[in-house]
């Protein structure tokens, strides 16, 4: 399973910049992107990302939050970036809202990749210079360049 963020984002969707009022919307948004990336039904991704987001929160704090989730019919990890214009509850640890949106979607029986996945993109989130610099991007290109450089270092 890849865990490049590059490599997660080369059939995923980036949003470099929406305006949405909540959690729910950020997530619908991103989940009506994505099946268009993946084939897999708008409702079946948010199914199964807000079962998870029931859970226990995505936020991980900084304005980043990172919801997921293991999806049926899909054949390999992708994600989905998006950067809020205003920061939304995620109820994240540091009780910050959230303006940085990455989606992780999985291969159903992909638990250990999927969690070695989740690490990755929380490892390079974590890095102040990535998310500075995707706050400070404007378009698509723009975000896979901060991303990709970050994949590659980070």
């Amino acid at each position: 399973m890849a865990t490049d963020l590059s490599a997660l984002l080369q059939n995923g969707v980036i949003i470099p910049l929406q305006d949405v009022p909540s959690r729910k919307q950020a997530i619908h948004a991103l989940c009506e992107a994505l099946s268009v990336a993946t084939g897999i039904g708008p409702r079946v991704i948010e199914d199964a990302v807000m079962e998870r987001e029931r859970l226990g929160s995505t936020g991980v704090g900084e304005g980043v939050a990172i919801p997921h989730a293991r999806l049926p019919g899909l054949e390999k990890p992708v994600g989905g970036f998006m950067r809020l214009l205003h920061g939304v509850d995620f109820e994240a640890i540091d009780e910050r809202p959230c303006d940085l949106v990455f989606m992780l979607l999985a291969p159903d029986g992909s638990g250990a990749d999927h969690l070695r996945a989740l690490a990755q993109v929380s490892r390079v989130f974590r890095q102040s210079a990535v998310r500075d610099g995707l706050r400070k991007a404007r378009t698509v290109e723009d975000v896979r360049a901060v991303i990709c450089k970050e994949s590659v270092s980070g």
